[in-house]
């Protein structure tokens, strides 16, 4: 493909679609300044990859495809212990206390965040894409590279499961785990 093109396509992608790569990057990172550097690398390897888009699925689930493998490769050769053990922390200990993160989530919302930090990371995955993304399940069996049964089931299982860990966690304000 010519690169000017390429170039184009690039651009056009990255502005319809930084901010959304950028927030699913930062959900499984936790950390601004790494979902930044991750991301700029998701529009460069689709940058190289770009003669490999096919067009079977959008570009939109192509790229977060590329973002999640992207942000996977990173854990694994930065923290490769860490990584199978699943030590996610969705907000840093310096934001945690800070009043105005605090109350920009609302009380719901960091507890639903703090629950899903404890999840397993496939659990973890599948909610953000089904849940906080409101991907299709089609959508997100493109971007997992699995089977839409597979997308259910997993959904299935990590709604319980976060449901289990709010509870332990003492919050019973069902909608915000259950929520379709």
């Amino acid at each position: 493909m010519d690169n000017d093109f390429a170039n184009q396509k690039i651009q056009e992608w990255y502005h319809l679609y930084s901010d959304e790569i950028y927030r699913f990057i930062f959900i499984l990172t936790s950390d601004h300044e790494l979902a930044k550097d991750l991301m700029h690398d998701t529009f460069l390897k689709s940058f190289y990859g770009i003669d490999s888009y096919q067009g079977r699925s959008s570009v939109k689930n192509w790229l977060y495809r590329i973002a999640r493998n992207v942000t996977i490769d990173y854990k694994r050769k930065t923290r490769p212990i860490s990584f199978y053990l699943n030590e996610w922390n969705l907000m840093r200990a310096d934001e945690r206390n800070c009043p105005q993160r605090i109350m920009a989530l609302g009380e719901a919302e960091t507890h639903l965040y703090q629950a899903l930090n404890n999840l397993k990371h496939n659990y973890k995955e599948v909610l953000i894409l089904r849940k906080l993304k409101e991907l299709s399940i089609q959508e997100t069996a493109e971007i997992l590279d699995w089977s839409e049964g597979k997308v259910k089931i997993t959904l299935f299982r990590a709604q319980q499961a976060l449901k289990r860990q709010m509870e332990k966690e003492g919050y019973e304000h069902e909608e915000v785990y259950s929520r379709k």
